[in-house]
């Protein structure tokens, strides 16, 4: 979900009467047949209902879903019918509940041919009584018709409201909103494995929802039924409809594996122009996330978008509902059908995994496809400008039943892919891509919470992330950095100071970048700050003329650069280590690390972007390199941590 402005509006309490096309219900769709995907009935801890489900909806395991609805766009109303199918799991039961707002009317609930009993016995608690026990494992189904005006809570649940003079209705369900207007389990523990979704309206309007366009039918007195056909995996929140008379096209997708898909846009007609050049631009986007990351999770049906009227997208499961086309609402809704969508956050408190990811990637694509010069710093720079704008907050939710903090732009959204932009730079592209793609592969279909991320990371990394996700998920804040320095012929002494700026971080474990310049030459460093303050020294062949903290932005930190005196007398002070040295060198396939250190150790070479290059164990006091991997350039060998570390220059030759 991207939000730039909470748009609300009010309908006209009218019951909608039209005729509908409607199916028998033992004539169901072929839903068992095109499975793509089978999740797996959750087993996690119950929580709060708000929170990720709610308890009295944990008997049954959803497999799929038929609705039929009828819409007209001009009128504030729902009416049709919802036909579940289930099976009971954790032992034979006489009754099941679902979650529905009371302020819709049930006209019946049909089992098996005969009309069964039910009550609402709070306001959005739905009892189902069946005549007779219904065994564990075995599939089964019913069917809920109602009619009436749906609340709409949260960012607008159900809408009815105008673009030009024509009227629209859509809906927008994320966090708790499916119950407004159909029968759900309104939580993050059962995705339904796939839909059908039939909605009749008058014929001169469209329907949009998820999955593909199987069928446009013509009825008697000016109606027209559209049937989507969905065989993926969804979560309540992500099934949507949006009617009104939009105009259709289609672009095609060429994806990384040769296949052609279609990406299907309805869009208001008066503003037809900027739309085919919004979503012709949105295609690059989608081969660049497709090649990235694994394959687009939905390729066997679309991808699209519909437009509406709320200030902002929505990344419903194939079709985003957007307000315009601008490239980065189209990237940030596009980036959910990998995280949030094909991987859905199992835990209101964990959105970063929805929020965060999509922030991040729409600013990737802009690293990728700059939309104007300096695009990417730009973006990085208001992000950061963000974070810091406040000395508090977590990305890891404090309050999941507040819909405000769950959608917090500053923490949900700029800090949470502060938070993956830093685990780049830690981590290094290769291991934080690919520990994203097995995560991705890992929770296919099916939700996700923090430690699975993590768990993944430092699976690929070898890394310990436990400290890191402590500061940056769970704490509090940002760091402040003063850097100091000073230089003493081909010596550089540079002091690191960090403050924190709420008092639930102590300290940020970091690798800081930090760059030298002058006379025409410079010099990029990775400065593992392992304490408060910390000193480093390091050889040039330059006279320094200035220092620059953090010059592309990695970290969501603010900073203060000052030249000061002395700082090299305390070097020796600090570092306990000896100095580390390499021969020969320059060097072609293999040299020695000589590190005085009779014990293992462990050793890293870095380029001098400061990226992450190599890593491996020091046999004791002299360690064979082989660096035949690595290209012609300069690089830098660091070894120990803190205050004692060593960093030397490595010259490789072919």
């Amino acid at each position: 979900m991207s939000i730039s402005n909470v748009f609300r509006s009010t309908g006209i309490l009218i019951l909608l009467i039209c005729q509908v096309y409607v199916h028998a219900q033992s004539n169901h769709a072929d839903f068992g047949q095109d499975h793509y995907c089978n999740k797996v009935h959750s087993a996690r801890n119950l929580f709060n209902p708000l929170l990720r489900n709610n308890p009295l909806t944990e008997n049954y395991d959803l497999k799929y879903y038929r609705f039929e609805w009828e819409i007209d766009p001009a009128v504030y109303a729902i009416k049709g019918k919802a036909t579940p199918y289930f099976k009971v799991v954790g032992g034979s039961t006489q009754e099941i509940n679902m979650d529905l707002s009371s302020a819709l009317t049930i006209d019946s609930i049909v089992w098996h041919g005969q009309k069964i009993q039910f009550t609402q016995p709070a306001s959005y608690q739905l009892n189902i009584k069946f005549p007779q026990i219904l065994n564990n494992g075995v599939l089964d189904s019913l069917s809920i018709t109602y009619h009436g005006v749906p609340p709409s809570g949260g960012f607008g649940s159900f809408i009815q409201d105008k673009h030009g003079e024509e009227p629209i209705l859509w809906t927008l369900s994320e966090p708790f909103g499916a119950q407004d207007w159909w029968p759900c389990k309104n939580g993050l523990d059962d995705k339904i494995d796939s839909i059908d979704v039939i909605i009749t309206t008058l014929e001169k309007y469209r329907a949009a929802s998820n999955g593909t366009l199987v069928a446009e039918k013509s009825l008697p007195g000016g109606f027209k039924s559209y049937h989507w056909k969905h065989r993926y995996a969804i979560t309540p929140y992500l099934v949507a409809i949006a009617v009104t008379n939009y105009a259709a096209y289609t672009d095609d997708v060429l994806l990384s594996d040769g296949k052609i898909m279609p990406m299907l846009n309805y869009v208001y007609p008066e503003n037809l122009a900027s739309a085919r050049s919004g979503t012709a631009a949105n295609v690059k986007a989608l081969q660049f996330y497709d090649s990235l990351f694994v394959a687009y999770p939905f390729r066997n049906e679309k991808y699209g978008h519909a437009q509406f009227g709320w200030g902002g997208g929505m990344e419903h499961q194939t079709m985003s509902f957007v307000i315009n086309y601008g490239w980065g609402l189209l990237a940030h809704e596009l980036a959910h059908q990998w995280f949030g969508d094909f991987v859905t956050c199992g835990d209101w408190r964990d959105i970063w995994l929805n929020e965060g990811f999509a922030t991040y990637l729409e600013g990737l694509s802009r690293e990728r496809f700059p939309q104007a010069e300096k695009d990417w710093y730009n973006w990085k720079v208001g992000k950061v400008n963000s974070i810091t704008s406040n000395s508090g907050g977590s990305v890891k939710v404090d309050d999941p039943t507040n819909v405000n903090r769950i959608f917090s732009g500053r923490l949900s959204y700029n800090k949470g892919s502060y938070l993956l932009h830093m685990l780049r730079w830690k981590l290094g592209d290769d291991h934080f891509f690919q520990g994203l793609r097995n995560y991705l592969n890992d929770r296919a279909y099916n939700y996700a919470i923090t430690d699975d991320l993590k768990t993944h990371l430092e699976d690929v990394s070898g890394q310990d992330l436990e400290e890191y996700f402590n500061d940056w998920f769970a704490g509090q804040g940002y760091p402040t950095y003063q850097v100091g320095w000073d230089q003493d012929g081909d010596k550089v002494g540079i002091r690191l100071k960090q403050t924190t700026s709420h008092p639930s971080v102590s300290f940020f474990e970091m690798p800081v970048p930090v760059r030298l310049y002058g006379q025409g030459k410079e010099m990029m460093l990775r400065l593992d700050n392992t304490t408060k303050e910390q000193v480093f020294e390091v050889s040039v062949d330059f006279i320094v003329q200035n220092v620059e903290f953090d010059p592309q932005i990695w970290l969501a930190a603010k900073s203060s650069v000052v030249k000061e005196e002395d700082i090299l007398s305390s070097v020796s002070e600090q570092q306990e280590a000896s100095q580390i040295s390499i021969y020969p060198n320059p060097a072609n396939e293999f040299t020695t690390l000589h590190t005085g250190h009779q014990e293992a150790g462990v050793y890293m070479i870095y380029d001098t972007g400061g990226k992450l290059i190599m890593t491996a164990k020091t046999t004791g006091e002299n360690t064979t390199l082989d660096i035949k991997p690595l290209k012609s350039g300069k690089y830098f060998v660091k070894v120990g941590k803190g205050k004692k570390q060593s960093i030397t220059e490595l010259m490789k030759v072919d």
